[in-house]
């Protein structure tokens, strides 16, 4: 059974000025769903047909690079689209406890994860992650996720180029600040907290 590419979880425009429509008209509706759509063909007629996204992610580490690329980078965007939200959100009380004892508070994991960002080399992902009750930034190059893994991820920043050009060229500081600081979906990053267990592409 084919997958389908999850509606946005807000109007294109919710984000703006981190990230605008522009770029969620690109980033998504033509980025997201080649991935989504590469991934569909080589799984078609295939055991993998009829298996989850992370079964697919994890089934092809290693073996298959060009379904992993795929699977991988359609499970990292729709984790990253609810990484994000238009409103400010607060995260709970169990998360803070958790941030405070890692980072020593939120504001300093909030220059933490920007400095990670910035300080990527080329393609990839920043990550707030949790393993056992111990919270910590993680990077992954290129499409390589934290869906498969030991981790359970909380947020993610993504800091391929085309997460941001449109809407602040070359400068990812300028992006990584405008979304750290206003835009990241810290009731996303609770849920997850509390599920413990890693979100699952719907």
């Amino acid at each position: 059974m084919a997958f389908a590419l999850a509606p946005l979880p807000y109007a294109d425009t919710a984000l703006e000025p981190a990230v605008s429509a522009e770029t969620l008209s690109f980033h998504y509706g033509k980025h997201h769903q080649t991935y989504l759509d590469k991934m569909n063909a080589a799984i078609e007629g295939t055991p993998h047909a009829d298996a989850s996204l992370e079964a697919i992610v994890a089934a092809s580490r290693g073996t298959n690079q060009g379904l992993f690329n795929n699977s991988a980078q359609t499970w990292n965007h729709a984790f990253y689209w609810n990484s994000m939200a238009p409103a400010t959100t607060a995260p709970s009380d169990d998360l803070v406890a958790k941030i405070n004892d890692a980072f020593g508070s939120v504001d300093a994991l909030k220059q933490q994860l920007k400095d990670r960002g910035v300080g990527h080399f080329a393609s990839g992902w920043v990550w707030l992650a949790e393993k056992g009750g111990k919270l910590s930034i993680e990077e992954t190059h290129d499409a390589d996720t934290l869906a498969d893994s030991d981790f359970n991820p909380l947020l993610v920043l993504d800091v391929w180029e085309h997460a941001y050009y449109l809407d602040h060229q070359n400068k990812r500081p300028s992006y990584l600040d405008a979304v750290v600081e206003n835009k990241l979906n810290w009731a996303f990053a609770s849920e997850n907290l509390a599920r413990g267990t890693v979100w699952t592409y719907a």
